[in-house]
């Protein structure tokens, strides 16, 4: 974990940033009250934040509620544009997506979730799919995702016992794993395998494979996956498949990362 000095800790900042980053899909527009309990400060506070978001451009308001404006789309643009991970599996992904008809995806870790920051351009097509209105920056819960396990499968012992002690496991679908210990055995598989599956625990209908990506030192970076409908899933030899061509999609890009 990153830690600094109390000296250099920008209090406001940090508060500004948890009242931006207090909306999301559930909450898409918020009035003061909301903001402070989604951030953790008081209700005078969070509408001084707002306020001064506003009026710097990145919220827009009605005089009550507050919702985002398109300028946050610069921190993200700026990160898609200028970060190196991204541009160095983009065509990679472009190739899997042709040789396999499918989505594919490279994700990161941020907390309890997983964060998409490179992904396939498809055609809507009914074999290519991805979960309902997923996107880059799309975060998605790290326990309910074959990406998310094989970022866990990547933290020592130490990390991921912590991981999961601080982390609520929240049930998505009936299918998806709630238990810590069960998510623990299935993690401990990942290591062993290399790649990690997940079948409707995050969205029905919604399956993937996935492998770790690493970096020249053998450090995980990242995580890719292939998305396919179910009839993939039931068939040992497609799978196979798929995997074979997401591990060779990663030893091209190992010696780039």
């Amino acid at each position: 974990m990153n830690t600094i000095a109390h000296a250099d800790f920008i209090a406001g900042l940090a508060k500004g940033l948890a009242v931006l980053e207090s909306f999301d899909t559930d909450r898409q527009r918020l009035n003061a009250t909301m903001a402070a309990q989604r951030a953790g400060i008081t209700r005078t506070a969070a509408r001084r934040h707002l306020l001064t978001l506003q009026y710097l451009g990145y919220l827009e308001s009605d005089g009550h509620y507050f919702w985002l404006a398109p300028k946050v789309l610069r921190l993200s643009g700026s990160y898609l544009a200028s970060a190196r991970l991204p541009r160095t599996v983009q065509p990679t992904l472009t190739r899997l997506a042709v040789q396999t008809g499918l989505s594919c995806t490279v994700v990161v870790l941020d907390g309890a979730e997983v964060v998409i920051v490179a992904r396939s351009a498809t055609n809507e097509q009914p074999e290519r799919r991805l979960a309902h209105g997923l996107h880059l920056g799309s975060r998605l819960p790290v326990h309910a995702t074959s990406t998310g396990r094989i970022l866990l499968a990547a933290m020592d012992d130490t990390a991921l016992e912590q991981w999961l002690r601080n982390h609520p496991l929240p049930r998505l679908t009936a299918h998806t794993v709630t238990s810590p210990q069960q998510l623990l055995s299935i993690v401990y598989a990942v290591r062993q395998q290399d790649f990690a599956m997940a079948r409707n625990e995050h969205e029905l209908g919604v399956q993937a494979i996935s492998i770790p990506l690493r970096d020249r030192t053998g450090h995980t970076l990242a995580a890719l996956n292939i998305v396919a409908a179910p009839k993939h899933f039931d068939n040992k030899t497609r799978v196979n498949e798929l995997l074979g061509l997401l591990q060779e999609a990663a030893r091209d890009l190992r010696p780039m990362l």
